[in-house]
């Protein structure tokens, strides 16, 4: 018992949190995120340190060594929320200390040195902790009064021994839910009406010990149950070893709105139990609750509780951690009217073997009945005392968790015996799987979490269960056939087990909640979520997630309101560089984990690209181009099968002429006529292309045939696709054989930046070789005449010179001389 009442002070930060839910209001006022919080306790500080993050929320310097909180040390924490100053032996607060912290909702000052109760001007306080501090009086200050938010108030010292009217006075238009009172000393004075003030209470924890003044005692249930309290906690209520001689709860029967008694960490002798029960039977609590108590055994007939003359509230009896005095069983005598309205009963904790059951049994009221935490196994609990029909008549929920049960299928054959029941516990015990099971129908609930099952647990189950509790049993593997196995499957429970992958083929279209945290799941697919169409809970946390894009579609798309424990339970786990990473902190590659959309992204740049190249490629002939690119690909492969042709073979004819059709006349009316009256063979196209060959395969073969292509340029030429073609092809096989075949006649003047683009080669010939001109003069028309023959006949160029010298001296006298 000392032991609990050395832990309790440790514990009252977690109690403020608790009584919180126990309220109905939010515990998460402030965040706890790792970002926002900082813990310095025990870190030898003697003041607060400076230089804080202003980000911080949650802030923590416990059990340090901090005299004084004064203005500025906090200044600079505009955000703080939740301040922690325990166990530092703080004496003293100024008045602005927390001038710069109106957002702080939670305050702990407990177990400090503050000798007063500090002047808090905190407008969205919450909580407050002021408890085992050793100020003399409980006078709270005029302050607390603009506190209009607080619901918790924790205040108790040791050297306070009175309770006057005014000390609560400024809480009296405040709606304070929670009162937690005391110290775990003995009150000396109490003035009527100090609690009845607090009209908004809904809980009490009262921390005073009493051994003599239960008049004071009296006096505050009775103030407390003039307010709006239901639930009261009496922490510690009769010191070890006190000879307790009168009646102390002789007020319970005047009670009319206190319906909650909880009795925590108190040593009670058997006869104070019996004056207790009888007082208890004529109030108004529908609940009681015991709680770590020491049970002494000081009458010879153990306790006695005979029929009472008068209807009773209760409904509820918890007896939950129980320390016998006496080493032996203690001895119980209750009529059985006095406990037949009872719906709730529970012994956890109390070292039981062997169950009463024709006492509990009997119970025709009682649905729910916790036995959890003892010694009991199948044969305490269905021993041959105990009747087999006709008992629980109405029991509905039967915990056996923490027990010493074994075998699964007498426990399901015994519990057919139980009509009504619907929901039974078996966590934490030593089961085995060994026969098969015959549940009875009406049983839909059954928890066999912490105990080492493996996988084959699923065949051992009713088909009936609409909740499951198989955490922590082994299992590794769901099976694909769950649907079938458990059709009004609502509840499935496998936390802290070895699973892998939820199966993308899993189906359990009932299923409402699903818990699967603590496993080895990597990560949660689209495909396995769509087995669930009726989720409306997941908890997945502390998984060694991937992040990756097999986690792309949890992280983007999943709603993650369905998660219970979303986001402070997920973190990363793979690669190795992104490991304890907060899951929603990950910044994923949005495009690279959606293969559909890089293609989509894909195929858009590569019609763009086209796009844009096919309007280039048509502005720039691009067209024409790629035609020629063509053709030039199959001249150069006959070009490699024909290379010494020039040099060893006989040609057809001695020029291919091309020219505009624009041109035909002068050049069917002078040039054919005159070069053909000299011998030269020519290759005109009007003539001597083949008939149904493709026009580009004439143009190839006339060229190839021809010693020389004769080109007639002039504006028409430049402006014609089909001399592009064929001035194309001559260059082509002038190169391929490397000589020069190629003669230019400019009809008439071209001026070279004149040229289309796509006669740019043309351009470069005409600036680099030499071209014959038509001349206007008759005279040198000859002259003209001469040369072209002279190149069109031979092969040899000093020959063409030659012949052209001696054409010219022949023709100068016929030129007359200019006088």
């Amino acid at each position: 018992m000392r032991m609990w009442s050395t832990i309790w002070p440790v514990l009252i930060s977690c109690l403020l949190l608790i009584s919180l839910n126990a309220l109905g209001e939010e515990s998460g006022y402030c965040s706890t995120l790792t970002e926002h919080t900082k813990d310095l306790s025990n870190n030898n500080l003697t003041r607060i340190p400076s230089h804080l993050s202003n980000s911080i929320e949650y802030f923590d310097v416990s059990h340090n060594n901090i005299a004084s909180i004064v203005h500025g040390d906090l200044s600079g924490l505009t955000h703080l929320c939740f301040l922690k100053v325990t166990h530092c032996g703080l004496q003293y607060i100024s008045l602005d200390a927390f001038s710069s912290n109106s957002e702080m909702k939670i305050l702990n000052l407990s177990y400090n040195q503050l000798t007063v109760i500090p002047n808090l001007h905190l407008p969205q306080l919450r909580m407050l902790d002021l408890s085992s501090n050793p100020y003399p009086s409980y006078a709270l200050p005029g302050s607390f009064g603009n506190l209009s938010y607080l619901s918790i108030l924790a205040i108790g010292s040791t050297d306070a021994s009175s309770v006057n009217v005014d000390d609560f006075v400024p809480l009296q238009n405040i709606s304070l839910k929670k009162l937690i009172f005391g110290d775990g000393t003995e009150l000396q004075n109490y003035e009527n009406g100090s609690f009845s003030q607090l009209k908004s209470l809904w809980g009490v924890v009262l921390k005073v010990t009493f051994c003599q003044h239960f008049d004071i005692f009296s006096n505050m249930i009775m103030d407390f149950d003039q307010t709006q309290t239901k639930k009261i906690q009496l922490v510690k209520l009769f010191p070890d070893q006190c000879t307790i001689r009168t009646d102390p709860f002789m007020a319970f029967k005047d009670l009319r709105v206190l319906s909650n008694l909880s009795i925590v960490d108190t040593w009670i002798n058997s006869s104070v139990m019996v004056k207790l029960f009888k007082n208890i039977w004529k109030s108004s609590f529908e609940e009681t609750v015991f709680l770590n108590i020491t049970y002494n055994e000081d009458s010879p007939d153990g306790f006695q509780l005979p029929k009472q003359n008068h209807t009773t509230n209760l409904r509820a009896f918890v007896l939950d951690g129980v320390h016998h005095h006496q080493y032996h069983y203690p001895t119980f005598n209750v009529s059985m009217e006095l406990v037949n309205k009872l719906t709730y009963l529970k012994f956890s904790g109390t070292g039981m073997n062997i169950l009463p059951c024709n006492l509990i049994s009997a119970i025709k009221s009682l649905q729910l009945l916790d036995l959890s935490n003892n010694l009991l196994d199948e044969s305490g609990f269905w021993w041959f005392g105990c009747s087999s029909h006709k008992v629980y008549p109405a029991l509905r929920k039967l915990s056996l968790s923490h027990n010493r049960f074994n075998d699964l299928a007498e426990i399901a054959k015994n519990v057919n015996d139980m009509k009504f029941l619907e929901s039974l516990d078996l966590s934490f015990n030593s089961i085995s799987i060994d026969k098969p099971c015959f549940w009875p129908p009406h049983l839909i609930e059954l928890s066999l979490s912490h105990n080492n099952l493996g996988n084959d647990i699923f065949r051992y189950l009713s088909p009936y269960f609409q909740k499951i509790d198989l955490s922590k049993t082994g299992i590794s593997v769901i099976p694909l056939n769950i649907s079938s196995l458990f059709p009004r499957l609502t509840y499935l429970y496998l936390s802290f087990n070895s699973i892998q992958v939820i199966p993308v083929d899993l189906r359990a279209l009932m299923l409402l909640s699903l818990h699967i945290d603590q496993n080895a799941v990597t990560f949660i697919s689209q495909k396995s979520m769509e087995g669930f169409p009726k989720l409306r809970t997941l908890k997945a946390g502390y998984n060694p997630f991937s992040c990756d894009c097999d986690s792309f579609w949890f992280l983007t798309a999943f709603n993650k309101s369905l998660l219970s424990d979303w986001p402070q339970d997920y973190t990363c786990s793979t690669p190795p560089s992104f490991s304890g990473m907060r899951f929603e902190m990950y910044e994923h590659a949005w495009l690279s984990c959606q293969p559909g959309l890089q293609a989509a992204v894909v195929l858009l740049v590569l019609f763009v690209v086209g796009t844009a190249l096919a309007i280039t490629v048509y502005s720039c002939d691009g067209i024409w181009y790629t035609k020629m690119l063509w053709v030039w690909m199959r001249m150069k492969r006959r070009g490699y099968k024909r290379a010494d042709r020039l040099l060893n073979a006989t040609f057809r004819y001695h020029a291919f002429i091309s020219y505009s059709q624009h041109d035909s006349v002068w050049v069917g009316s002078q040039l054919v006529p005159e070069l053909e009256r000299s011998g030269l063979s020519l290759c005109v196209h009007e003539r001597d292309f083949e008939p149904g060959m493709w026009i580009v395969d004439n143009i190839i073969h006339c060229v190839e045939d021809s010693y020389k292509s004769l080109f007639i340029l002039s504006k028409h030429f430049v402006q014609s696709e089909w001399c592009n073609y064929e001035l194309f092809f001559a260059q082509h096989r002038a190169i391929s054989v490397n000589d020069d075949s190629l003669v230019f006649v400019l009809l008439e003047p071209i001026p070279p930046d004149s040229l289309p683009k796509k006669f740019l080669k043309l351009r470069t010939l005409l600036r680099r070789k030499t071209y014959l001109e038509w001349p206007a003069d008759e005279r040198k028309q000859r002259v003209f005449w001469c040369n072209l023959k002279a190149i069109l006949q031979t092969v040899d160029q000093s020959k063409i010179l030659k012949d052209v010298a001696t054409d010219i001296a022949e023709m100068c006298p016929l030129v007359p001389v200019k006088e």
